[in-house]
């Protein structure tokens, strides 16, 4: 088995519906999120996907955040934003974009450099 990844970064604002320590108001953050693909073959060049292919995907799913408020785009309109549910709406949205062959396994969500959630499927 292949794994690559790669990281991507957004600056956005959120609010955690039901929290009560503070995180129930709007802040943001620095997000970092790392997508991992796996692949038990090669294309023909030798790779699991491109690392621009797999940019071109993941801005499609992530991009929208960047500088937005996270609870204003669906489906965070009403799913809570959790790093968590973040994580997992990141795998969901970029398997059906991957060739063939090809599987999300990991994705992590930073809000810091000491605070990550990861979906693993």
């Amino acid at each position: 088995m292949f794994t690559i990844f790669k990281d991507y970064s957004f600056a956005a604002g959120h609010a955690i519906r039901g929290h009560t320590r503070g995180c129930q108001n709007l802040h943001g953050h620095n997000y970092r999120v790392r997508v991992h693909v796996s692949s038990e073959t090669l294309d023909a060049l030798g790779m699991v996907i491109d690392f621009a292919d797999l940019k071109a995907i993941v801005d499609e799913v992530v991009g929208k955040f960047d500088h937005a408020v996270i609870n204003e785009i669906p489906p965070f309109d009403v799913r809570n934003t959790t790093a968590e549910l973040i994580a997992q709406y990141v795998h969901e949205e970029v398997s059906p974009r991957l060739p063939a062959g090809r599987r999300v396994a990991r994705v992590e969500v930073w809000e810091t450099d000491s605070s990550c959630a990861v979906f693993e499927p």
